[in-house]
């Protein structure tokens, strides 16, 4: 508004750049209050007035649709600020409700499990709601320590329920059942009584066991990935793939548990396949196995934050599907919590 007021003064009256005084109260209503776009107003309607005087325009039709123009202008200026904080303060609701039912669905895992040290890094598509259709947990037992980690088809609140379907039942049947193929029928049996049509849960449930070895079961989910003390990185396929859960009456019969070992220093990377589809500007994949370098750190947190900085880098952006990702690090018994 000062350099508009400047150049009609140096110009004089023949150039008219009075109504252009009416921006400052637009700007204004952008980032500030209702109280701040009328000030700025205010602020406009009388530069304007004093002005067209040092100009000799009062009274004229020139000034009169200017100051009119500041005053229209100021009144949407007011009425927008309102709108615009009225929606921030339901935006911030909004996220603080997320986040509260975050901490209910996704709770923290134990830093510690048994001869495991366990990190987690979670990043939603959905910035504002900080929320998806991706789960996990760790539950440690009485024979080790049981994990899932899975993806929902479908995106949204609908989503959202269906995880927290899984979660419940996994939580309830990982302490209880001794067998793994055990608590994934009852996820399958928990899912059956929620799901309809074609949806499903890709899943892997894991056991880790105390003689250093991870039974796995592979719900059509990609596989975990193996970082070996010795740098060597490693897919833990399975033996033959079966159907997510949820799908078990349209297919084959459910997953075989396979093994593999978990020694001091190894590490197990689980992951969605937020992390695995992620594109370049190119289109092209993100390239976890070349990637699992970042992993080679002491602290796992660290080692997950690395990798989730190089994701986001890599796709120059934000993710466009939910990426979950659970390391598993094995620890030596003198090693204290």
């Amino acid at each position: 508004m000062a350099a508009v007021a400047l150049a009609d003064l140096l110009a004089g009256s023949d150039v008219g750049f009075l109504p252009l005084l009416s921006l400052g109260p637009a700007f204004a209503s952008v980032a500030g209050s209702m109280r701040r776009a009328l000030a700025v107003g205010v602020v406009a309607f009388l530069l304007c007035l004093g002005a067209a005087g040092y100009d000799g325009l009062l009274p004229s039709h020139r000034t009169t649709v200017a100051l009119l123009s500041v005053v229209g202008v100021t009144a949407a200026a007011v009425m927008a600020a309102g709108i615009r904080r009225r929606h921030e303060r339901e935006l911030a609701e909004v996220r603080s409700i997320a986040e509260a039912a975050q901490r209910v669905l996704l709770r923290p895992v134990p830093r510690f499990a048994g001869r495991l040290r366990v990190a987690v890094s979670y990043t939603s598509a959905v910035a504002s709601a900080r929320i998806g259709g991706d789960l996990y947990e760790v539950v440690p037992t009485a024979d080790g320590t049981r994990v899932i980690i899975g993806d929902v088809q479908g995106k949204g609140l609908e989503a959202v329920e269906t995880a927290a379907v899984v979660l419940g039942a996994f939580r309830e049947a990982a302490p209880e059942e001794r067998d793994l193929r055990t608590v994934g029928d009852r996820l399958e049996r928990a899912l059956n009584r929620r799901l309809e049509g074609e949806e499903f849960v890709t899943a892997v449930l894991a056991q880790v066991l105390s003689d250093q070895t991870v039974a796995l079961l592979n719900y059509g989910h990609p596989p975990p990935l193996l970082l070996r003390a010795d740098g060597t990185v490693e897919f833990a396929e399975p033996p033959m793939h079966a159907p997510p859960l949820g799908l078990a009456v349209l297919g084959p019969l459910g997953p075989d548990p396979y093994l593999v070992t978990l020694a001091h220093g190894d590490q197990m990377l689980l992951y969605t396949d937020g992390v695995t589809e992620a594109r370049d500007s190119q289109g092209t994949f993100y390239p976890l196995a070349r990637r699992a370098h970042l992993l080679d750190q002491s602290n796992p947190e660290d080692a997950l934050a690395a990798l989730r900085a190089d994701l986001v880098h890599y796709t120059h952006g934000p993710l466009h599907d939910d990426a979950a990702m659970l390391l598993l690090r094995h620890r030596s018994a003198t090693e204290s919590p």
